[in-house]
């Protein structure tokens, strides 16, 4: 069993290390130990994408993310991420990052108000959308309570992936509270980045 102290190892950090073990080792049991709920979520999704059969254990105030395969199953192939294929090439791909829950500075009303605005109209990019990241300020968007959370509901209704920063919500404390997307980690956000055509930051 091949085992990874992940404790206290910000993101994406703990997901490399435990991509590394399997590109290097291939084992057929692996333990990757982290200290958070955005790790184990991160953690059991690359190793779900890699072919193993996941569970969680808690110890104490840790999480003992454990996966196992067959032996004589074939891993899929090396990817840069766990990023599902990007669309076909003729399709323009526009990734939205939203870091904060308004726009502009002055009156906080407003910028809240204009936010609003803004995510309800992003169905009008039609096919063009492709991702919705949101990171800092801008996961609570996605939590309970969210003015904008009917309207992301719709947009992921439609097929467009929305990747909430899983370290965000830790330090905001809203790991609980989020509605909508995939609790996601930074190398995710970058590999979306650069498969997208165009990126929007707000």
């Amino acid at each position: 069993m091949k085992e990874i102290d992940a404790r206290k190892l910000a993101c994406p950090t703990p997901v490399l290390l435990t991509r590394e073990a399997i590109e290097t080792e291939s084992p057929a049991a692996i333990t990757v130990i982290v200290d958070n709920e955005a790790s184990h979520q991160n953690v059991s999704r690359f190793l779900a994408s890699k072919a193993y059969t996941t569970r969680i254990e808690n110890v104490g105030t840790y999480f003992h993310v454990i996966g196992t395969r067959e032996e004589g199953s074939v891993l899929p192939a090396p990817v840069q991420s766990v990023q599902p294929e990007a669309p076909p090439s003729e399709e323009r791909k526009i990734l939205v990052m939203i870091a904060t829950d308004r726009i502009g500075f002055g009156d906080d009303v407003l910028g809240s108000r204009l936010m609003v605005n803004f995510v309800k109209t992003l169905k009008e990019m039609g096919r063009e959308l492709w991702r919705l990241v949101l990171v800092n300020n801008g996961v609570k968007l996605a939590v309970k309570g969210s003015e904008v959370l009917d309207s992301l509901k719709a947009l992921d209704a439609d097929g467009i992936k929305i990747m909430v920063c899983g370290t965000c919500l830790e330090h905001y404390r809203l790991m609980e509270r989020k509605q909508i997307g995939e609790t996601t980690n930074m190398l995710d956000i970058v590999t979306a980045m650069q498969l997208a055509d165009k990126v929007i930051n707000l």
